[in-house]
């Protein structure tokens, strides 16, 4: 039934798929004296969206040099295909993303699209979330509040007691947090109940459901890169990285490249130096004010 599934998927964004490219084609060319295709080098970035523009340690500065470092034939981002054409039409002509779905990312709007179009490396929409799809969802899980609140309660204590776990391992919105092992299993354990308990009921757009829909347009895009010995970057929120690097595991054709290097020869701006400590003056004391003698020992101002 999921072939069936996948391939109804990838047939109903195909002109999606036609990939909105800012230059020439970038990358090398298989070797038909070789005998062999290259694998092509795939790395998954965790994103963190809006904290790109509050975090130090992932600002959107870090993303692009990060991106200019790897610098990837494509990127398959977390972009709906109906939203990618709008997209690259505001930013060619007003210079930014403001309107649809990539204007809400950061990583898109201040980082990628940018250097795309600087650098001519391809952008693929990959996302297969639609505007039904999560407001069905929203709705579903608003009612279920009331009527189902013991399996929320549920979901919502593993989610918050993972993203409490991951605190302990740094700031979360450090990349050297974020591409983990440990991450993907901490986030792998919270957000299991929400999977088992409401992934069937919410449909479309549930855990195991919407992930395995963004997959399949993932790997039609790798499909399409196969043999090529080209460089991909996967960027999507962090909490799904568990989900797609597992996947990706099944695929022979590919070589998954540790994004962490790429981080560590960026390393964010140092910490701020706190402004020096001005001891306060004291204040004088009153004429009727106690002693420090022993309680007992003075008599109480009048």
């Amino acid at each position: 039934m999921w072939h069936a599934l996948r391939a109804l998927i990838v047939g109903g964004v195909a002109l999606g798929l036609a990939v909105v490219a800012a230059g020439r084609e970038r990358g090398p060319q298989p070797d038909p004296a070789a005998g062999r295709a290259a694998p092509t080098r795939v790395i998954v970035l965790g994103m963190v969206h809006q904290s790109h523009r509050t975090s130090a340690l992932y600002s959107t500065e870090r993303v692009r040099s990060v991106i200019r470092q790897i610098m990837p034939d494509a990127v398959l981002a977390e972009i709906p295909p109906a939203s990618l054409a709008d997209a690259w039409s505001q930013h060619r002509t007003e210079g930014k993303i403001t309107r649809g779905r990539a204007a809400v990312f950061p990583e898109y709007t201040d980082a990628l699209f940018p250097i795309a179009q600087e650098a001519g490396f391809e952008i693929v929409a990959t996302a297969a979330w639609t505007p039904e799809m999560n407001a069905e969802r929203s709705e579903k899980l608003r009612r279920w509040r009331t009527e189902r609140p013991q399996e929320i309660k549920e979901s919502d204590d593993a989610q918050a007691l993972a993203t409490r776990r991951i605190a302990q391992l740094g700031d979360p919105n450090d990349p050297a947090v974020i591409h983990t092992d440990r991450y993907d299993q901490l986030v792998r354990a919270g957000m299991e109940p929400y999977n088992r308990l409401f992934n069937q009921d919410i449909g479309a757009g549930g855990w195991d459901n919407i992930n395995r829909a963004h997959m399949a347009l993932i790997h039609a895009a790798l499909d399409q890169r196969s043999g090529l010995g080209q460089t991909v970057v996967i960027t999507f929120g962090s909490w799904h990285k568990y989900w797609f690097l597992e996947d990706l595991k099944t695929r022979k054709d590919i070589e998954l490249v540790d994004p962490l290097p790429y981080f560590q020869r960026v390393p964010p701006p140092p910490a701020p130096t706190p402004p020096a400590l001005t001891p306060p003056v004291p204040l004088p004391r009153p004429s009727t004010a106690p002693s420090l003698a022993p309680a007992g020992a003075y008599s109480s101002p009048a």
